[in-house]
C-alpha cells in the first residue's frame, strides 16, 4: 500500500515538472528573441522603452510581456536590421497606431487635453475646495434649546446602555 501511493507521488511529481517544462519552452518560443548584437539590442530596448503596449496600457513594450508588443519588439528589430534610423522607425509606429503609442505624445491640437488635463483638474479641485472651505467658515453654530440637549443625552444614553 506504502509503495503504491509513494509511486502515485513520483508519477505526479513528474508529470508536473513536465508540464512546467513545456510550458516554459512554449513561453520562450513565443518571446521575442535577440539577434546576438549588443548595439541592435541596445537600440531595440532604447525604442521599446518610448513606446506604449497597446494591449497593457500601462506598461512600455519593454516591459510587456503580450504578444503584442513581442511583435512590435520583432517588428522594431527588423527595421534597426535594414538600416532604418530611431525617427523612422518612430514615425511608422505613430502612423501605424496613432499617437497614443507614444509614452510622451507630442503637444497639439488633438493632445493638448492630455498634457492640460490634469492641471485644469487640479486648478479646479483647489478652487472647490478654496470655495467649500469659505462656505463652511461663513456659517453661524446655533446653539440647542434646553429640549434638544435632553434629547441628545437620551440618545446617547441609549447608545451606552447598548453597548454594554
Amino acid at each position: 500500500m506504502l509503495q503504491k501511493s509513494a509511486l502515485a507521488l513520483r508519477q505526479l511529481l513528474l508529470a508536473l515538472l513536465l508540464a512546467t517544462g513545456f510550458q516554459s519552452a512554449l513561453a520562450a518560443e513565443g518571446m521575442a528573441q535577440p539577434v546576438g548584437d549588443p548595439v541592435i539590442e541596445a537600440r531595440v530596448n532604447k525604442l521599446a522603452e518610448e513606446l506604449r503596449c497597446l494591449t497593457c496600457m500601462g506598461q512600455s513594450i519593454a516591459d510587456s510581456q503580450s504578444s503584442f508588443s513581442t511583435d512590435m519588439k520583432r517588428e522594431i528589430r527588423e527595421m534597426v536590421r535594414t538600416g532604418k534610423n530611431d525617427k523612422e522607425i518612430i514615425e511608422f509606429m505613430v502612423q501605424r497606431y496613432g499617437d497614443f503609442v507614444l509614452y510622451r505624445p507630442p503637444v497639439k491640437s488633438t493632445t493638448w487635453l492630455l498634457w492640460g488635463g490634469p492641471f485644469l483638474f487640479l486648478i479646479l479641485s483647489l478652487g472647490f475646495l478654496v470655495m467649500k472651505l469659505r462656505k463652511r467658515g461663513s456659517q453661524v453654530a446655533t446653539e440647542l434649546t434646553e429640549s434638544e440637549h435632553q434629547q441628545a443625552a437620551q440618545m446617547l444614553g441609549k447608545r451606552e446602555s447598548d453597548r454594554t
